[in-house]
């Protein structure tokens, strides 16, 4: 386990997530990381917010509904990814998505699926000028995934995106590859990004 659960290793850069409709630049702003070792992927998202909406506290609830961060891994064929999502208040959500057709329309999701060892974590940074930043860290062990660790130069597609809600501003919905889909949807294959491995 890291001493600083939030820590990533230097020569792992943070990229910005944009708005995922279109591309451009949130209103807030979230960074996210990802790195490995021979146990987990870790991913650390850093979320700007001015406004929480975290009420959920039960596995598997619809914390999408909510603030949230999200990750869509696919290992294997895009056809088959699993979605691992957390909410500012540590709740997760988990599920095994079928999509043979990459859309919405098409796809079936497991939320009875379980991705057995996850370890994920959440902290909320209040500056003096009251400023809050909201940051998460997923601990995704590859046997959970069914998979032992990724051999070097290994190439998963992945997508990592946030959902903020505010009543006053308009939901925004960020994405690491944008899916340039509105209304705004996540569940478009054909977005995901290369994850490539490198010792």
């Amino acid at each position: 386990m890291l001493e600083d659960p939030w820590a990533v290793p230097s020569s792992c850069a943070a990229v910005r997530l944009r708005r995922s409709t279109d591309g451009s630049v949130p209103r807030l702003a979230t960074t996210v990381s990802a790195y490995y070792d021979d146990r987990y992927l870790n991913v650390v998202f850093s979320c700007a917010d001015d406004y929480l909406e975290a009420t959920l506290l039960d596995h598997d609830a619809p914390i999408y509904e909510e603030d949230v961060v999200e990750v869509f891994l696919a290992p294997g064929s895009p056809a088959e990814y699993y979605e691992i999502d957390v909410s500012p208040m540590g709740t997760v959500f988990d599920a095994r998505v079928e999509s043979p057709d990459g859309v919405r329309e098409t796809m079936t999701a497991d939320a009875g699926w379980d991705c057995a060892g996850l370890l994920s974590g959440v902290r909320r940074l209040v500056e003096a000028n009251g400023s809050v930043t909201v940051d998460t860290t997923i601990r995704i062990p590859f046997r959970g995934l069914r998979r032992g660790p990724p051999g070097d130069g290994e190439v998963w597609r992945a997508n990592f995106f946030r959902v903020d809600r505010n009543p006053s501003a308009g939901d925004e919905y960020s994405a690491w590859r944008p899916t340039m889909k509105a209304p705004p949807d996540f569940h478009v294959v054909a977005a995901f990004g290369a994850l490539i491995f490198r010792w």
